[in-house]
């Protein structure tokens, strides 16, 4: 089992939500993916994206820039 490590996690309340986000992500080069939602977290769909937590202002930035829908941003070890 990988150890446990902070994380940055976004959800989402549609699938299509969490698709537009990662076709956006990768155009600008994260190199974060989607993933099972974590059991800790209750969101709309069963999809949220990881990014190490030192892109977070990318992330926000990536949000404002391509007006993409999102529910939250959490840090959590995963």
């Amino acid at each position: 089992m990988r150890p446990k490590k902070l994380q940055c996690v976004v959800t989402f309340q549609t699938t299509t939500e969490a698709m537009a986000f990662e076709k956006a992500a990768k155009a600008i080069g994260l190199r974060g993916r989607l993933i099972p939602l974590p059991t800790t977290i209750a969101a709309g769909c069963g999809l949220a994206w990881k990014e190490d937590p030192e892109y977070r202002v990318l992330l926000e930035s990536l949000i404002n820039e391509h007006n993409l829908i999102y529910d939250k941003i959490y840090k959590l070890e995963i």
